[in-house]
């Protein structure tokens, strides 16, 4: 399945990652021509030997579950026995204030110019120097058009709920979008830290735990499948995959806004194959590899040959496959919090503990 987002890195996780990593990272620099982690499926199952027959070229592949989790090797390893990984653009962030990232060589990687302009030139690294956007999307609530009146279009509609809809409704449990939903409904940032704004979000998400059915962040669209949900806080893909299943689910971006999220390839800058690392991210971003994962995974890419080569079906299907690069950047770009996530990772513990 497609990744699952993650919390912003703390030290108790680099701690536990740190001997695992010593050890996995020996053993995988000379096992291949590159060494790429990604979420499981995020790309295609046969993409090692497309691209060894292009290139020549062996790679291993190994997994990680979440961004948390490739952090801890990442630090712990100052990148050593890894080329290419696959990073929410927080997590990019970081590892560029770490110096841990290569320099994206643009001759190297002539199908940059297939990215749209807004993909190319956002706030976290403008001109791509070190990050290429892989995957992009929005946060919204998905829902079963069949069993709630109206349109939800507001965060308010989850967070303070009809009573129809009490006992009904799943929230994502992960610190930023769990927090994102309640500082938007309150009018602030998804990046806020002002720790007064802070605690009026988490007193509103408080109150919210009272009327849910549960924190999901894996399963949410299978329970809005069989109705043991009636509306769910979702990433957009995420939201498609009930919709496969289900013509009644829809997705809505609630007026109050949302985030951009946006998944990254980076490159490690003390792995042991740079150059092999750029070609690598050459062949993704050809319009017919990269099309894959916007037809397999029904996430947008950020990728405009990619797109326009798509089934126009698609979208009719899945209408947030349809959201343009303009109405995407028009949401809020999800940053790093620095020494904010301290207290985004606080008030969620509170939150989850509270009666």
């Amino acid at each position: 399945m497609t990744p699952t987002k993650g919390s912003v890195t703390r030290s108790r996780a680099i701690r536990l990652a740190t001997a695992a990593a010593m050890l996995g990272v020996a053993q995988s620099a000379s096992a291949a021509d590159l060494v790429i982690s990604n979420w499981d499926g995020y790309m295609a199952p046969d993409i090692a030997e497309t691209f060894k027959a292009a290139t020549g070229l062996d790679v291993e592949i190994v997994n990680h579950a979440t961004n948390e989790e490739i952090m801890g090797k990442l630090m712990a390893s100052q990148g050593k026995g890894y080329d290419v990984v696959f990073v929410s653009s927080p997590f990019a962030e970081i590892l560029n204030k770490q110096g841990l990232l290569a320099e994206i060589d643009k001759a190297a990687v002539p199908n940059l110019a297939n990215l749209y302009p807004e993909a190319a030139a956002l706030a976290y690294d403008p001109g791509t120097s070190f990050a290429v956007p892989y995957a992009w999307g929005t946060t919204g609530l998905c829902y079963r058009s069949d069993l709630v009146e109206g349109t939800p279009d507001s965060w308010m509609a989850m967070l303070k709920p009809a009573d129809a809809l009490k006992g009904k409704i799943t929230m994502l449990a992960t610190d930023r979008w769990l927090m994102g939903a309640g500082l938007l409904a309150e009018g602030s940032s998804v990046n806020e830290s002002d720790p007064a704004k802070i605690d009026a979000a988490k007193a509103l998400l408080i109150e919210a735990k009272k009327t849910l059915l549960a924190y999901d962040d894996t399963t949410f669209y299978a329970k809005l499948v069989s109705g043991e949900a009636s509306l769910v806080h979702a990433w957009d893909g995420w939201c498609n995959y009930g919709i496969a299943e289900n013509a009644d689910i829809k997705f809505v971006v609630p007026s109050e806004g949302s985030d951009l999220w946006v998944d990254t390839m980076v490159v490690m800058k003390n792995g042991d194959n740079t150059d092999n690392a750029m070609k690598f991210l050459n062949f993704v971003l050809d319009a017919e590899n990269h099309a894959w994962a916007a037809e397999n995974i029904l996430y947008k890419v950020p990728n405009k040959a990619a797109m326009d080569s798509l089934d126009p079906a698609l979208a009719e299907q899945y209408p947030n496959m349809g959201m343009t690069p303009a109405e995407l950047t028009g949401y809020e770009l999800m940053r790093d919090l620095g020494d904010a996530q301290r207290l985004y990772s606080r008030a969620v513990s509170e939150i989850k503990a509270a009666n």
